[in-house]
């Protein structure tokens, strides 16, 4: 199935957060231990559409009217919207023990035995905002 978001996205104004640079992202991690690499499972599609926003997804089938309740493929800010919401859960980690990049993340320590603290830090912040994770 395709659904042509073409004039939702000229209607819509284009975000102009910017997303990080990878080289400063992967710089960062130079000089510690240990490195993990976690990738968000469906990326922005865990983001849920505000109520008022889901008829302006919405799309004609042979069985039915349907609206999209997750932010779909598509859109042109999704991937800056997903940047957006991933500093926030993640502001207070990142750049200390945590880098991110759209769905992309790394959590790093130092020291190799501070990494289980580390990633306990990380795995409560996802729990907290019901983010899950590619196994």
């Amino acid at each position: 199935m395709c659904i042509n978001l073409t004039d939702l996205n000229r209607a819509c104004p284009k975000d102009s957060y910017l997303l990080p640079k990878i080289d400063k992202l992967v710089n960062s991690t130079v000089g510690h231990e240990l490195l993990s690499f976690m990738d968000a499972f469906l990326g922005y599609h865990q983001i849920p559409l505000a109520e008022e926003d889901k008829e302006k997804t919405s799309f004609v089938v042979d069985t039915g009217f349907y609206c999209y309740k997750v932010m779909p493929f598509g859109l042109k800010n999704t991937r800056t919207t997903y940047q957006q919401l991933v500093n926030k859960v993640f502001e207070t980690l990142i750049g200390k023990t945590m880098e991110v990049y759209v769905d992309d993340m790394i959590t790093k320590s130092i020291k190799e035995v501070d990494h289980v603290q580390d990633l306990e830090e990380t795995f409560k912040l996802l729990q907290t905002y019901a983010m899950k994770l590619n196994p």
